[in-house]
């Protein structure tokens, strides 16, 4: 069997998890388009695997591919946060619950230092580093977890709301709203109580991070300048018997 096309899947492939990186970090951003030539400069490969491993994201809906235009990142939808943020809430609420069943001293002396450091950040009002280690506090209540398969589904889910969990600027109403949940759910965690972790964990979820998400779409509909009449007939002629999205993502 030639070995050419399983070195070419192989490329591809590794180029998808540095690719979703770049978009949970906002380092690719909503609805704009994916720079393939830079890619091809940074990752030193050809445009082939670039566009292969663009073609798995758009999969996932992570990414759209235009004709003509290329790839651009998805926008996430109200309708969309309807649908995906109760599966993250659920996903969050089992680690939880799995999390204080297997944690080990070490497991939480661990979170309890990149708390620390996110609530140093926060009080710094250093945005982006809390929001990484507000990431990786999440993410840690899946690795202690110690489950693959919920550690793989939440990856797939966090990458398709990127542009309103980890990313977006928080009101400061929102903000101190977000740190005094994560007071607690620290605390639950310490407690090992994992059904007051889980019911927080779910609540932070569909409450504040929803309205943090919505609030983000709103100010994207606002920034977004009016179409021409013509536009807005020809869209709805378009559209018509179809529901229409908005700007985020995904």
């Amino acid at each position: 069997m030639p070995s050419s096309p399983l070195v070419r899947h192989s490329l591809h492939e590794s180029l998808v998890a540095p690719l979703r990186e770049m978009i949970l970090q906002g380092e690719l951003r909503a609805g704009e388009k994916v720079p393939e030539e830079q890619l091809c400069e940074r990752f030193g490969v050809s445009r082939t695997p670039i566009r292969e491993a663009l073609k798995v994201l758009a999969a996932e809906g992570v990414l759209q591919i235009l004709p003509h235009r290329g790839a651009i990142v998805s926008r996430i939808t109200e309708e969309q946060i309807d649908e995906l943020f109760p599966i993250m809430a659920s996903l969050e609420r089992l680690a939880g619950l799995l999390a204080c069943e297997r944690a080990s001293d070490a497991d939480i002396a661990r979170v309890r230092t990149l708390h620390e450091r996110m609530m140093v950040h926060f009080q710094n009002g250093e945005e982006v580093e809390y929001l990484r280690h507000n990431r990786l506090v999440h993410e840690a209540h899946f690795e202690i977890a110690g489950n693959a398969t919920l550690s793989a589904f939440y990856q797939q889910i966090l990458t398709r709301i990127h542009a309103c969990r980890f990313v977006v600027r928080k009101s400061r109403e929102h903000w101190a709203a977000a740190v005094a949940e994560h007071e607690k759910m620290m605390a639950a965690l310490e407690a090992r109580d994992g059904p007051r972790l889980a019911a927080l964990l779910e609540g932070h979820v569909t409450g504040t991070t929803s309205g943090i998400a919505r609030a983000f779409i709103n100010r994207l509909n606002e920034q977004q300048p009016s179409p021409a009449p013509s536009d807005r007939m020809g869209a709805r002629a378009g559209t018509r018997g179809r529901k229409t999205q908005s700007s985020l993502s995904v």
